[in-house]
């Protein structure tokens, strides 16, 4: 039996809002990955659960959720949906069950008339080869790349099994998507404050990505992030922010970048600035936009997003599965809806700070601190003000590039 949190989990009213349906959905391929991460939250965080479920995903999973996705998209008369090929590592096996389940998707889908499907493939690159890479660009899946970095240094954390390296391979993987722009989707790319910023970011530049996504590493209040020390949320703020001023000396290189050549996306910096210009957000990262993805595991078990896990074992689950329930059924879950509140999801302090709809509370998992939940300010507090701030300066002295 898992223990929850009181707030959502038995306190909270699911029925007292109307729920988003969802537009992007998370597809578990391949529940093991080549490489093992020092920092990875699934495969080195408190929970355990990865080791229960199949290594793959089967192709009556595969069929099952391209119905249940097919029956969302019809109930709600979507026009278009998202599927992100994930794992593990998808690619572990080849591009074949990625392929076989973006086909199960979109000929489910092809009946629901005038839904279009977007389908990407998250991957280390290690097993990204130019045959890889062909049999996706045909089929019309693009390639998201996962780096720390665009040196050997950075990505020092990203090794496999045996200890060794993942860069050459990774970096491979790289300059061949550089060289086919159309199925380059971007690189996620794991904050290390230990690492110079700008370093980083001019050496992800040079690997011309489309978009560099900067992801703040997946923490709580009761496992801080490293650089941060352990701290009670709400008994004070930090008098440093080692990830805000990290952030803030890339997004002033970003904003005054001269070479016409160079036109990488921040995806945080765009949302932040969007923000602070009165649009939505469209990223879990900030702002309060309702959350719209929900995760599909390999044995067909539906979760909320891979992110909780880092909270504690079972954060992410539901209970629910593609075999005997519909997405519809997730949408009541508590954990879902409070993800779909807004405001009335944050904390006190939340709703009282100057930068409270912009900031949104930040991440949700990061929020979380044990015994008490996740209506607390994110562990990021003081970064993300610290960031927020930095960026509606700027914006108040010159114009938001094209």
């Amino acid at each position: 039996m898992r223990t929850h949190p009181a707030w959502p989990y038995d306190s909270l009213d699911t029925h007292a809002h109307e729920p988003v349906p969802f537009r992007q959905f998370v597809l578990k391929v391949q529940g093991r990955c080549n490489l093992d991460c020092t920092y990875c939250y699934l495969y080195q965080g408190p929970d355990h659960g990865w080791r229960d479920r199949p290594r793959s995903t089967s192709a009556r999973t595969m069929h099952r959720t391209a119905q249940r996705i097919a029956e969302h998209v019809r109930t709600h008369r979507l026009d278009a949906v998202r599927i992100e090929l994930h794992g593990g590592e998808p690619l572990l096996l080849g591009p074949g069950p990625v392929l076989a389940y973006a086909e199960a998707v979109r000929e489910a889908v092809r009946e629901a008339a005038g839904c279009q499907v977007t389908a990407t493939v998250q991957t280390n690159g290690t097993r990204l080869t130019d045959r890889t890479l062909d049999r996706l660009a045909d089929a019309g899946i693009r390639v998201g790349l996962s780096l720390d970095g665009g040196r050997p240094a950075h990505n020092a954390r990203r090794v496999d099994h045996a200890g060794r390296p993942a860069w050459s391979a990774a970096r491979a993987a790289a300059l061949r998507l550089a060289e086919r722009p159309e199925s380059y989707a971007g690189i996620l790319c794991t904050i290390d404050v230990a690492a110079d910023p700008l370093d980083v970011y001019r050496s992800l530049v040079r690997l011309r990505p489309p978009g560099v996504d900067f992801l703040l590493p997946h923490a709580t209040w009761g496992r801080p992030p490293p650089g941060l020390d352990s701290r009670s949320p709400g008994r004070h703020r930090p008098a440093r922010t080692p990830y805000g001023d990290w952030l803030t000396a890339v997004f002033d290189a970003w904003w005054d970048e001269k070479d016409p050549r160079i036109r990488t996306r921040i995806r945080l910096f765009r949302e932040i600035a969007a923000l602070l210009l009165g649009a939505p957000s469209r990223a879990e990262a900030v702002g309060l936009s309702p959350l719209a993805a929900v995760v599909v595991e390999t044995d067909g078990a539906i979760e909320q997003v891979d992110a909780l896990r880092a909270a504690y074992e079972g954060a992410s689950e539901t209970g629910l599965n593609v075999h005997r329930h519909s997405f519809d059924r997730a949408l009541r879950h508590p954990g879902v809806a409070a993800r779909q509140l807004g405001e009335r999801a944050l904390a006190d302090e939340c709703l009282g700070c100057p930068v409270g709809k912009v900031c949104g509370g930040g991440n949700y998992v990061h929020r979380y601190a044990p015994g008490t939940g996740f209506r607390h300010p994110s562990v990021y507090c003081a970064d993300l003000e610290r960031l927020v701030r930095h960026i509606a300066h700027r914006l108040e002295r010159t114009a938001l590039p094209s």
